[in-house]
Parts: structure tokens; sequence; C-alpha cells
């Protein structure tokens, strides 16, 4: 929310708004600042003098640009009138955020009025700081202005989530500092008085703990004040203007300017408008997320032409100390012309991150300002910015137009070394243009030291040799089978690093990549041989599980804040090979029955493991354990749980069965056969249980022993 503050701030004090006003252009002023920027204009530029002419209609009447001039194109620092004698010439200022205001020409009301009640001189205007439009007051002043209830909710939530922590309101000594609020009992508690005085039992677990800034927002924050109308102020507003574009109060429509205009339902259009700017925001944020890659991608630019640099040098190097002592001479003019070309690469990558970083950051400020308006409850105050900050917002996404996000210099180097010349022939060296000796690029070579193997998982890096005369379009990695079979694609693209998923376990594979562009392929890179885990390392996957599942221990620890049953999975997929896990019953009461087995990554989370068909379990109590799958209850078999006891599963998925075990022990027959597909490690349970993962396991030996006698 950082990035939202200038949002918050006033163009004119540089201060958080402080009772903001809406002028008809849509920017906000503290009332205060408003007052202190009004300047008085001559009898004759007054509304009155306008309407007793015919020439105005309207409450607010912009000033002719033509005829007054507030805002000084030549940046002389001053602001004069241009049609009237006697208005004096006025020093202009500049606010914290760089925005040029104006100083009052008229003394400051006396200091015991405030800024809302003090009388507004006659005859006054007031120029926007922000888009310099200039309009004149009519006999309400600056009360005729709405006043910004949404801004001053949002700079309200912002400055109490900047506000220092609470303390606990039960330590007897010392109070710590709390860490949660009940929302029902309205004590902020910290830790250990939150477990002595606030245990999660009995009536005391329905209670709601939230965050202590969340509750310090609930606890303080008074209602809103009703909004009324800015024509008759004792009405509310009940309808929304369409021509007008604003709320309006029965009055409006029976005796006022509204009364011929089309006007709707206040929380219809509220809704709409919400709606409306919801939907400009995901555009907008799309924007933001392809910046944010962007400038990823330009970080990483820098990164690659620092090494492109270094490895051009080298390779320079190389061949000039070859060369005898005219040589050496040429060398030195050579490199400097690289380093030109590399401090010029640089400067137009840096200048462009900077550049997008600015407008990153001014971008993210709107959204997040725009996700805060949006929370408002306050229908009338929303309608009133919602039109400006939706043209805000499509106006910033038009901002990241085409072109915005291309990179304006590579990160290759266009050079190459001519070193065929005879040795009298050195000191006419010099660089020439890259040009292709074939039409087809080099082959890549592999990155060894970012090649790696996870699980059953593969990491393969490459790059194109530094001097390489002809640019590749992109890449086609391929590996064999496992077992010394056919080469396969398995990635075709730009990316010079792929990771490739869903590998056999305790398999060699070979992998190989060439390039390509619109003349062919290169030669294969040299194969790279990897080598995928014995067996499978991997813990609960939080991304997949169900909220009320707990996680601690490095997510191989799990319990759950529910009584009823919950899913969760592990992180790892198995389709073939033998795999072998054990979980650990931490804590067993109330005699509960979790479920252990496999799951497909659709399963139903809040039922338990295998009351569904993409689920294969057994659940266990303390005397006894069946089998389920699609809710069907089979092999019902004597022996149970408790706590430190070890429940085993295994899953060969060469013989398509999967087998249970309690400390150690087969339990019942084969549990299920014909298990063919993609299966996760899962495990439901409720709060009456913690179970530990254990992983990386040998094939136990009442299972060895059966494979060798079959």
């Amino acid at each position: 929310m950082e990035e939202m503050e200038e949002e918050l701030k006033c163009p004119v004090c540089g201060s958080f708004y402080r009772e903001p006003i809406i002028l008809p252009c849509s920017h906000n002023l503290c009332q205060a600042c408003a007052r202190n920027i009004l300047v008085q204009t001559p009898e004759s530029e007054s509304p009155q003098s306008r309407r007793a002419s015919g020439s105005g209609v309207s409450d607010y009447d912009y000033l002719d640009m033509d005829k007054m001039s507030l805002y000084s194109e030549a940046d002389s620092g001053y602001g004069s009138y241009a049609g009237f004698a006697s208005a004096p010439t006025t020093p202009c200022q500049k606010s914290p955020n760089g925005v040029r205001v104006f100083p009052p020409a008229m003394p400051p009301p006396a200091a015991h009025l405030s800024a809302s009640l003090a009388p507004v001189p006659r005859n006054s205007c007031i120029t926007c700081p922000q888009c310099h439009r200039s309009l004149i007051l009519d006999d309400r002043g600056l009360r005729g202005f709405p006043k910004n209830r949404v801004l001053e909710g949002v700079i309200d939530r912002y400055q109490q989530s900047k506000a220092a922590a609470l303390k606990c309101q039960l330590c007897e000594k010392a109070p710590k500092e709390a860490t949660v609020m009940c929302e029902q009992c309205d004590v902020f508690y910290c830790d250990p008085c939150r477990l002595r005085c606030h245990p999660p039992r009995g009536p005391l677990a329905k209670h709601r703990l939230v965050p202590p800034a969340q509750g310090r927002v609930s606890r303080r924050l008074s209602p809103r004040k009703i909004s009324t109308c800015t024509d008759h102020e004792l009405e509310n507003h009940s309808m929304y203007c369409v021509q007008c574009k604003m709320p309006v109060c029965y009055q409006c429509l029976e005796e006022g300017k509204h009364s011929s205009h089309e006007v709707k339902a206040l929380g219809a259009m509220w809704k709409l408008h919400k709606s409306q700017l919801s939907q400009a925001l995901n555009g907008l944020s799309d924007r933001a997320k392809e910046a944010k890659e962007f400038l990823v991608q330009l970080r990483n630019m820098v990164q690659q032409i620092q090494e492109n640099s270094v490895e051009f040098e080298a390779c320079l190097v190389a061949q000039c100390d070859a060369l005898i002592d005219a040589l050496n001479r040429r060398k030195a003019q050579l490199l400097s012309r690289v380093n030109k070309e590399h401090e010029h690469k640089l400067k137009v990558v840096r200048d462009q991150i900077s550049h997008c970083t600015v407008k990153l950051r001014q971008t993210t400020g709107l959204m997040e300002y725009c996700l805060e308006v949006i929370k408002e409850n306050d229908p009338s105050g929303f309608l009133q910015i919602s039109d400006a900050l939706i043209r805000r917002v499509h106006m910033t996404e038009d901002q990241w137009g085409k072109g915005t996000l291309t990179p304006r210099m590579t990160t290759d180097f266009d050079l190459n070394l001519d070193n065929t010349p005879l040795l009298q022939s050195i000191h006419q060296l010099d660089f020439v243009q890259m040009k292709p000796s074939s039409p087809v690029p080099a082959a890549p070579l592999l990155q060894l030291e970012d090649c790696c193997t996870h699980n059953n998982s593969a990491t393969l890096s490459w790059k194109q040799p530094p001097l390489s005369a002809v640019m590749a379009e992109g890449y086609i990695l391929e590996l064999d089978d496992g077992n010394g079979g056919q080469f396969r694609e398995v990635y075709v693209g730009k990316e010079t690093m792929c990771t490739v998923d869903g590998l056999h376990f305790n398999s060699t594979y070979s992998a190989r990549v060439k390039a390509f562009n619109k003349t062919g392929v290169s030669q294969y890179s040299k194969t790279l041989v990897l080598q995928t885990s014995e067996v499978a390392w991997f813990a609960f996957d939080p991304g997949s599980a169900h909220s009320d599942i707990i996680f601690s221990n490095d997510n191989l620890t799990v319990t759950c804040s529910s009584y009823d049953d919950r899913v969760v999975l592990g992180k790892t997929g198995f389709s073939k090979g033998v795999h072998y896990w054990e979980l650990t019953v931490d804590r067993y009461d109330n005699h509960p029955d979790p479920a252990f087995g496999v799951a497909c990554i659709d399963v139903m989370k809040d039922i338990m493991l295998g009351k569904d068909d993409k689920a294969w379990a057994m659940y266990v109590d303390n005397n006894r354990s069946w089998f389920m799958h699609n809710n069907s209850h089979t092999n019902r078999t004597e022996g149970g749980i408790t706590k430190g006891a070890t429940v085993g599963v295994l899953l060969d998925l060469n013989r398509k069965t999967l087998t249970f075990s309690i400390n150690e022990d087969q339990q019942g027959p084969i549990a299920f056969e014909n298990m063919e597909g993609l299966f996760f490690p899962a495990v439901s349970l409720n709060r009456n249980v913690q179970v530990t993962l254990h992983t990386g396991l040998p094939v136990p030996d009442f299972y060895s022993s059966r494979a060798s006698i079959a």
C-alpha cells in the first residue's frame, strides 16, 4: 500500500488530505488548502453579473482561459491576470508534490474561524493546481463542493495500518505485543494470554480472532456520516442523475435543475460503477503484471550484457595476445570500442528500466487506491469519484501501449574480430559486422553448472556461443525415454532454460538441444546424461490443500482446525515405478478415523479421503481399519493406531497395486488393483489428529520378500 501514498496527499500542502472536497474537474483538495488558493475576481466576472446578463446558467463557471491565466507556460514562477489591470501579479509556489499552486490574494481569515466556517471573499475563483482549470464560486462558496468521504475512509485505513503495535490487555506486568483480537470479547491478546484465557475449545472455539490492526480499525472507525445534498443540506442523496453524473436528492428532482433529467436508483448505479471500475482494473492489472515481467527481463538483460561483455573481451584478448607487438597496440583501440558499445547498451537499458519503474509505481499506486475505493460501502461517495477513476484507469492502461514493453536494445554485441590477415596487415585490422558463415545458427552450448535433476524433474540450460555469427530464433530440446530409446521433442521456444516434469524415478535420460531460424536448424549440442532420484522426496502441498489444514515442520507435519475431515495432498505425483512413504501419528485424541492413501489432483478436499471416485484410501481407528474408494467400504481388518504409530503406503505402479501397513506389518490384503494414472499421496484428518510425513524410504521388507517369491 506504500505506493498508493501519492494518491492520498494534497497537491497543495503535500500532506494527507484533511476534509477533502471534490472539484468539478474531479481532482481533490483539502478544504483549508482550497481556501488558501482562492483569488478574488473583478465584479464583472462574478456569477451574479453573468446571470443578470443572461450569459451563464451553471453553479460554477469556468473562466475563459484566453482572458485569465493562472498558469504560466514559461517557467518564470509567476502567475498573472491577462485581462485585468487591477489584479496584482502574485508569485506562485510549488507544493511538495511538484504541482504549481498560488497563494491567496485576500488576507487569511481570523484565527478563531475554521477553514469550513470562515466566510469566502465575494467574487472568488479557484484554480485546480493539477489541471489548471479555473472556476468562479457561487454564493455557497466552498460549501458548494461535495466532500470526498471515500477518500477520507481510505486515508483513515492507511494511517491505521501504519500505527504502532497494540499491547496485550491481559498481561499483568510489562504487556507484550498483541497478536490477535477477539471480535466477540473485544480484547487484544498476546499468544500466552490467548492460550491461557481464550482456549480454542467449547463456546470460545466459535469466536472470531483477527489481526490487531484489523481489530483496531473495526473498534475505532465510527459509522459513516449520511451523505447530504450540496444544494439542499437537510436532504440525503436518494437518486443518481445520469446526465449530470452525480447523486441528487428528491428536492433536486422536484424543484431543482435536475427535474427534467434522467435519474436512476442510487444503489443500482453504485453497483454498476463498481463493476465498471473492477473491469477496468482487470485490464490495468494485466498491464502491471506485464510491466513487472518486463522489468525482470530488462534487469536480466543488464546481467546478460555484463556476461556477454566479459566473454567478448576474453575472446578478443585471447586473439590479440596471439599476435606480435604491433597487434598489442591495435588491441587497445579495439577494446575501447567494445567498452563504448558496452556502456551504450547499459545506458539504454538502464534508462528504460528507470522510465518503466516510475510508470509502474504510478500504475500500482493507482490500482491500490482504486481497490481501496471499491471496498467502500458508501454509494453516493463512491459515485462522486468513480467516473474520474475509471477514466484514469483507462488512460493509464493506454499508456502501456504497444512498444512500451519492448526492449530498446539487444544483449548481443554485433562485432567480430577478423584475425585471418597476415602479420604485415595487422595495422589494418578492424571490427567487421557479424556476417553468417552459414545460413543456420551455431550449435547451442549446454550450461552444465545450471543443469540438474530433482526427484523426477530435470532442468536444462543452454546458450548460443559467445561469438556466434547467426542469431537463433528458437530452440528445440529433446530427451530420450530413459531406457536408451529414441529422442523426442519436449520443448520448442525462445527460452534458454526448461524444466521437464513427470520423468521416471531412478532412470537415466539423455538430453540434447539444437537452434533454429528461418533458414533451418543447427547441429545438436553435446549430449548430456541426467540421472533422476532413486526415491521420491516430497512434502505436503499447501497450495492445493483445504484451508482448514495447518502446516508446520517445513510442510512435513499437518493437522486441522476443524472437527470435520479435510484432505491434503503431497507435492509430487506418480505415474510409474514403485514408491513408499510413511506417516507417523504424532497426536491421536478421542479415537478419530484418519484416512491414508492416494488421490487425483481434483479430489474433493472437504470430505473423508475415499468417499469420492478420485481417491483410494485406508481409514483406521484405534481398533480396526477399512479400505474405501467411491464410498465403498471393504476388507475390515483388526488392528488400529495410537499415538506414535506408523502408517505405510506402498504404491507399485509396475504391478498397478496399492498396499498399506501399520508399524511395518502389512494391514490386510492388497488394498486396490488396476491402479493407472497420475496419483498424489493424500491424507484426510480432523483436529484430533496430527501426522508427520517421511519420504525417500526403501521398499519395506514384507513387500520385498513377497516380490522375490512372486
